[in-house]
């Protein structure tokens, strides 16, 4: 934990707004909530008033009591945000394990008055797909979690589809992969 509290210092000192961190997916599994809530409350406290996002890997955790807990426990030692996944796991962000997280963020937030961020990342590689987590969202949460500083959507693959759309939007047909810059 040394090394990694060393590079949070670091990563700050050299100008970074937020950290984000991986938890531990070790403590979930063998059911030690103090682990994982020590482990991340030291980082959020090394962090200070920068941001921190937890990052679950919920496609790692099992079941989807494992994610509710995990975000839980984020959210009790400091996170700001919690996040799907690295993007990097066999599972990552969906609407399944997005309800969860997304329902003990808000039971965190009437229990407690603070607001907890939210990133869907990994796998979400359409504009349609993007539709769905902005519904569910807002079904959730409300409409006042969609913006930045709540909701940032984890999609580097989805560039290439918005840039489809537009071209659609503009020109009334899609194009192949050649008319696309990205492509």
């Amino acid at each position: 934990m040394v090394l990694e509290k060393k590079e949070i210092s670091d990563s700050i000192r050299d100008g970074a707004n937020e950290i984000d961190i991986v938890i531990n997916r070790g403590f979930v599994l063998q059911n030690n909530w103090n682990k994982l809530y020590s482990e991340v409350k030291e980082f959020k406290k090394t962090a200070g008033n920068t941001k921190v996002k937890a990052i679950l890997g919920v496609g790692d955790l099992e079941t989807l009591r494992n994610v509710a807990k995990a975000s839980l426990v984020c959210m009790m030692a400091g996170a700001d945000f919690i996040k799907t996944s690295t993007g990097k796991e066999n599972v990552n962000a969906n609407l399944n394990n997005s309800l969860v997280m997304l329902r003990m963020i808000r039971d965190f937030y009437n229990k407690t008055g603070k607001k907890i961020g939210f990133k869907p990342a990994g796998g979400i590689s359409t504009s349609k797909s993007v539709l769905e987590f902005l519904i569910l969202v807002a079904e959730e949460l409300g409409f006042e979690w969609i913006n930045p500083k709540l909701l940032r959507i984890g999609a580097s693959s989805l560039l290439i589809d918005i840039e489809r759309q537009l071209y659609h939007y503009t020109s009334g047909r899609y194009a192949n992969k050649e008319k696309l810059a990205l492509g």
